[in-house]
């Protein structure tokens, strides 16, 4: 193809995911309730044990809430037979987390083999939106909150009420026989596979790339730091198998999450009280689904705050601009790595 062909289509994916920044797409339907469920999958089980002079737990059991992300594109009578794999996953990615957390090394091997084997699972069987970054994300959350003290066992019930809360939570509306109405699909039309044609292995394989890069990069920072830089490659990767995406996504992720880490640093030194907290983390959420189909950038000024005031509560270092300054690092290495991982696609994917 001649250079000058190559200039302009360069400068065409530019403005669009430049165009992309400030532009809302379609509404998919109303997302007040999903908004509203996740939330309370956060909010309730850190008032809950605040109020039982357990906030600890609270935090550690509102890692389960991830599970209200998924299947939200799904009729509620389709939502539930997809929901107790998605559970299964994270529980078992927070197991694991527990099992290798006291070893470096053991932790990095499970990093590695967790996000490779999510990815597997959430292409091959075609989960969709958001992916494997969850499952790593919990592995990666759980291995540290053990790392630093944390009883093993006790997190993991911790996890499980949390997940299986969550679960219940996100389930509700089969309460109204409106929607129980509707027929479903068989799960193996709901959940087809497994099989992985071409753009599930090339997802794949860029997953399993910047697994490898995540890694190594970490050892030279921070084994500790590890499980962020992946899962942040991860989520740039997302589910959509083509280069624009790639780098659309990346773009978004760079920009939002400076803009969430600024806002982080913002709310961090302000002494809330535990339910005050939980409260934010509940209109953080709310406020990431109603945004997260339309403008990804957008759901990242509020996604950072969240997940770094959640995994700050539950590790103890909340209000910790050091870590904060951390956590902007690794995004923008992983961000970056998973949007290079794009230039994997042909040019005309």
């Amino acid at each position: 193809m001649p250079a000058s062909s190559d200039g302009r289509t360069w400068r065409t994916e530019l403005g669009h995911a430049l165009a992309s920044l400030v532009r809302l797409g379609p509404a998919r339907g109303p997302r007040w309730a999903i908004g509203l469920r996740a939330a309370l999958a956060i909010s309730l089980p850190i008032a809950l044990m605040s109020l039982l002079g357990r906030p600890d737990l609270g935090f550690q059991a509102a890692t389960g809430a991830f599970v209200a992300l998924y299947g939200t594109h799904l009729p509620v009578v389709e939502r539930v037979r997809v929901l107790p794999f998605v559970a299964g996953a994270l529980f078992a990615a927070a197991v694991l987390g527990t099992v290798a957390g006291p070893s470096p090394v053991a932790t990095l091997v499970g990093l590695a083999i967790v996000t490779i084997a999510a990815a597997a699972a959430m292409f091959g069987f075609s989960v969709g939106p958001p992916g494997p970054i969850f499952v790593v994300l919990v592995f990666g959350l759980s291995a540290r909150i053990v790392a630093s003290g944390a009883d093993s066992g006790t997190f993991v019930v911790a996890v499980g009420c949390g997940i299986l809360f969550a679960s219940l939570l996100c389930l509700t509306p089969l309460l109204l026989p409106s929607r129980r109405r509707p027929p479903a699909r068989a799960l193996r039309e709901v959940l087809p596979g497994p099989a992985w044609p071409p753009a599930a292995r090339m997802l794949l394989a860029r997953v399993a790339l910047v697994t490898v890069a995540g890694i190594a990069l970490g050892l030279l920072l921070d084994p500790d730091r590890a499980y962020w830089i992946v899962g942040a490659a991860v989520a740039v990767i997302g589910v959509a198998a083509d280069r624009r995406a790639a780098f659309t996504r990346g773009l978004h992720r760079l920009i939002g999450t400076v803009i969430g880490a600024g806002v982080y640093l913002l709310l961090a030194p302000l002494p809330l009280d535990v339910l005050w907290l939980a409260l934010l983390l509940g209109v953080l959420q709310f406020t990431i689904e109603l945004f997260v189909v339309r403008n990804y950038a957008l759901a990242l000024v509020f996604i950072t705050p969240l997940v770094l005031l959640l995994t700050g509560a539950a590790t103890g270092d909340v209000d910790s601009v050091a870590v904060a300054a951390e956590r902007v690092v690794d995004t923008l290495v992983g961000a970056a790595l998973g949007a290079a991982s794009g230039l994997l696609h042909a040019r005309d994917d």
